[in-house]
């Protein structure tokens, strides 16, 4: 097991802890004996169910854990929370994720992803909590054959999310500058494992092969992607809050491409059932090529992915396969 993040009794706050990364790094801080508190809005953009039910599976195992239904877009709640209970660290996961159901609501990544960061930032300061590590993301990257830099000027978004994600990037810089506080940002690479969101690929993917139903294959499958098993993100995220930088932006990723079309293989193979494919032309905001320098996080984090992608589907195939109750 890893080691702590701190000494006994640190109690670290995450946003979106009902949420995939959230409740895997809820778990694995537990495990390590610190004390969480999760807030959490519990809606309904997916399955409010599936987020219960990793509250479930948390509660069930752990005592010191607290679970707060508060959303973060209200600052007044925020400010209570962080003035009723004495917050060591916060992990800030929540969010509204995708590019592609921008249009439904358009300002949603601005009222939750900017307006809500910024309510926990500065609730965090009002509280004197000074280390705060956040999710960013890889899509405030642009489409490249080289792969993905922290070092690159990335300022032009190709996406609502990426730009919202990108803003609280600046927004953190800021307030480390001006408060002294300190930040990491992560930049996620394709999260993928057991218990994930029921709109991500991999879970799409093997839904409608087990119900017969065609998949969507975006660019005729010609898209390459770093994915990244959740495992191997948590172990990002938990390092990050045991280093405790002044300020830095960081890659979380397995630093590999995989064609789409192979990953649907891969998931095909574990089905033992093949998909019937819709092919369908790139969508608006999403690159054709995206994966990661990961040279930062192995050595400020001493990061090391070890999960192949081959293992990972089957990991996850046997989770929902299990969880859905469904015999193949």
């Amino acid at each position: 097991m890893a080691k702590a993040i701190s000494n006994k009794d640190m109690t670290i706050l995450i946003t979106g802890g009902a949420g995939f990364i959230g409740f895997h790094v809820a778990q694995k801080l537990l495990d390590q004996g610190n004390n969480i508190i999760i807030v959490d809005n519990f809606n309904s953009f997916y399955d409010p169910q599936l987020k219960i039910n990793r509250i479930k599976k948390l509660a069930s195992v752990y005592k010191n854990l607290r679970v707060i239904k508060a959303d973060i877009e209200d600052f007044s709640m925020m400010e209570k929370i962080f003035n009723k209970f004495k917050i060591d660290k916060v992990c800030h996961l929540a969010a509204h994720s995708g590019v592609r159901d921008f249009m439904d609501n358009i300002f949603i990544y601005q009222t939750t992803n900017s307006h809500g960061t910024h309510n926990v930032f500065e609730a965090a300061r009002c509280a004197n909590v000074k280390d705060i590590v956040f999710a960013s993301t890889a899509g405030v990257y642009n489409d490249s054959t080289e792969p993905a830099r922290e070092t690159n000027k990335e300022d032009k978004p190709n996406s609502l999310y990426a730009a919202s994600k990108r803003a609280n990037e600046h927004l953190a810089y800021t307030y480390h500058k001006l408060f002294g506080m300190k930040f990491t940002g992560l930049r996620f690479f394709n999260a993928y494992g057991p218990w994930g969101r029921p709109d991500s690929a991999l879970f799409l993917f093997t839904k409608k092969i087990v119900n017969d139903e065609p998949i969507d294959v975006y660019n005729n499958g010609n898209m390459y992607r770093d994915f990244t098993y959740v495992e191997d993100i948590v172990q990002g995220v938990v390092a990050a809050l045991k280093k405790s930088c002044a300020y830095e932006i960081i890659n979380l990723a397995r630093g590999e491409t995989v064609k789409l079309t192979d990953y649907i293989s891969e998931i095909e193979k574990n089905l033992g059932k093949r998909a019937t494919k819709h092919m369908m032309p790139l969508q608006l905001g999403d690159p054709i090529n995206s994966f990661a320098d990961i040279s930062k996080a192995k050595k400020l984090l001493n990061f090391q992915p070890k999960t192949s992608v081959k293992k990972g589907i089957k990991k996850f195939v046997d989770w929902y396969l299990d969880y859905y109750n469904v015999d193949m």
